[in-house]
C-alpha cells in the first residue's frame, strides 16, 4: 500500500461540523440528539448539506439511515462503507457517534483537496437509533440498513414519549412498512469493508498516551431491563429475621454473588463486565419503617466471549433459585435482550496498523467493551473494523473532551485506507 505523507483528512471541516452539531443540539448540560426525533434529524440534515457540497450522491432508506456515496474511479467495485450514528444519549457528549460520520466526510474532503479519488466507491453512512436508551433494542439503525430488523421491534415504545418506533418513523416521512419487509439500499455483497471511527469510551488510550486504538472485537451482552424482586412488606420492628421476605436483602445477595463471580472470572483472565445500572424501591410504597416488599433493578452483562456470556447467565439463574429458596422471595427478571459479540477483520487490523506505522501515529490493539454498529456488519460477514480516538472523560456524558489533533490523526489513517 502506497502512503502519501502530505495527504490528510480535512481538519477545518471537522472542527466546523463538530461546532455546528454542538450548537444545534445543545441541551444543558451537554447535547441531546433524540433517536427518530428532532435532534437526530437536524444532525442528519446538517451532514446531508455538507455532503452535497463535497459531491456525494444522497440516499435515505426506509428507516431513515443516510447513505452518501462518492463514486470511485472504478464504480463497479464493492464499496468502502464508513460511518457511525448521529443520535446521542440525553445530555450526552458531542463526539460519541458523530466522530465516525464526520471522519468519513473529512477523509473524502482531504482526498478531494489533494486532487485524488479512491478506486472504490466510498459510502458514508449515518445510522439511526444506535443509543438503546431511546428504544430498548440494540443497533436499530444498522440492522435496518442491512434489512435485518425483526418487524416486531417496530412496536417498541420510545422511552420519553411512550409512542412506538413505527409512529416516530412515520412522523419523519419514513416507511416502517418497508422496514418490516426487510427493504434495504445496502447489499452486503456490495461492501468491500466497513470502518467505524468512534471515541474510546474508557480510559486506556489516555492512560497510555496513545491517540489511536485498533479494535479487535466488540462485546455482546445479555440484559434484563425491567427486573423485579418480590417479597413481602412488613413492619421494620415487628418481623424477626427468620420470618422476613426482604427484597432489598435478596437483591443485595444477588449483587454480591455476581460480584464474587466477576472477581473469579477477572482473576482467570476471562473478560466481562457486570452492571446493575438501576436499583430502586417503589416510591409509592416504601417507607422508613417498612420492610421493602419489592425492588426493581436492571442488569447489563457484557463480554466478547459468547460462551462466557452463557456461563454467566447459567450462574445467574442458579443464584436466583438459591436466593429465592433461602429468602422466601420471587425474582421476575422480565424479558431478556442483548446482542452478539463480534470479531473484527484481522486483515483490516493489519492494513490499518501498517498505515499508522508509516504515518508515525502510535496505536494500540484493544477490545471494545461497549456495543457499536460495526458488530452488525461483522456478524453479517462483512469485513469490519473500528478505529478508536483517544478521549478524555469517558462518553455518554457532557464532559467528552476528544482532542481535535487526535481525531485528525485517526481520520488521516482512514483517508489513506480508502485511497488504497
Amino acid at each position: 500500500m502506497t502512503i502519501h505523507p502530505r495527504l490528510s483528512a480535512d481538519r477545518e471541516l471537522a472542527i466546523r461540523l463538530f461546532d455546528q452539531l454542538a450548537e444545534q443540539s445543545r441541551d444543558e448540560p451537554g447535547v441531546t440528539r433524540d433517536a427518530y426525533g428532532a435532534g437526530e434529524q437536524r444532525a442528519h440534515d446538517l451532514i446531508s448539506e455538507e455532503a452535497a457540497e463535497l459531491g456525494f450522491i444522497r440516499a435515505v432508506d426506509a428507516a431513515g439511515n443516510l447513505l452518501l456515496t462518492l463514486p470511485g474511479t472504478e464504480p463497479g467495485l464493492p464499496a468502502w462503507v464508513v460511518g457511525s450514528h448521529l443520535d446521542s444519549v440525553p445530555h450526552g457528549g458531542n463526539f460519541d457517534g458523530a466522530a465516525g460520520v464526520i471522519a468519513g466526510l473529512a477523509a473524502v474532503a482531504g482526498l478531494k483537496r489533494a486532487g485524488r479519488l479512491p478506486r472504490r466507491p466510498v459510502i458514508v453512512v449515518a445510522t439511526r437509533a444506535e443509543e438503546s436508551n431511546w428504544f430498548p433494542a440494540s443497533y436499530i439503525g444498522s440492522r435496518t440498513l442491512l434489512g435485518l430488523l425483526p418487524p416486531e421491534l417496530l412496536d417498541l415504545p420510545r422511552s420519553d414519549t411512550g409512542r412506538p418506533l413505527r409512529d416516530h418513523m412515520r412522523e419523519l416521512g419514513l416507511s416502517p412498512e418497508g422496514v418490516a419487509k426487510g427493504e434495504r439500499l445496502l447489499a452486503p455483497e456490495r461492501v468491500h469493508g466497513f470502518v467505524e471511527t468512534h471515541i474510546e469510551q474508557g480510559p486506556a488510550l489516555e492512560a497510555e498516551k496513545i491517540p489511536l486504538g485498533l479494535v479487535t472485537g466488540i462485546s455482546g451482552s445479555f440484559r434484563y431491563r425491567k427486573a423485579r424482586c418480590l417479597g413481602s412488606y412488613g413492619h421494620s420492628g415487628a418481623v424477626p429475621r427468620r420470618h422476613r421476605q426482604d427484597a432489598v436483602f435478596a437483591v443485595s445477595d444477588l449483587i454480591q454473588s455476581l460480584d464474587r463471580l466477576w472477581s473469579e472470572l477477572d482473576g482467570a483472565g476471562r473478560a466481562a463486565t457486570i452492571t446493575f445500572g438501576e436499583v430502586f424501591t417503589d416510591a409509592s410504597q416504601h417507607g422508613f419503617s417498612k420492610i421493602p416488599g419489592e425492588l426493581n433493578f436492571c442488569l447489563d452483562v457484557r463480554s466478547a466471549d459468547r460462551d462466557l456470556l452463557d456461563d454467566i447467565h447459567a450462574r445467574l439463574m442458579a443464584f436466583v433459585a438459591e436466593i429465592e429458596t433461602r429468602r422466601g422471595v420471587r425474582f421476575a427478571l422480565g424479558e431478556r435482550t442483548g446482542s452478539q459479540p463480534a470479531v473484527m477483520s484481522a486483515e483490516l487490523l493489519r492494513q490499518l496498523g501498517s498505515i499508522a506505522d508509516r504515518l508515525g501515529i502510535p496505536h494500540l490493539s484493544m477490545p471494545s467493551g461497549a456495543g457499536h454498529d460495526a458488530a452488525v456488519f461483522a456478524n453479517a460477514s462483512i469485513p469490519s473494523i473500528m478505529l478508536f480516538v483517544r478521549n478524555q472523560n469517558g462518553s455518554h456524558n457532557p464532559h467528552e473532551a476528544m482532542r481535535i489533533e487526535d481525531f485528525h490523526a485517526v481520520a488521516t489513517v482512514l483517508t489513506h485506507l480508502i485511497l488504497e
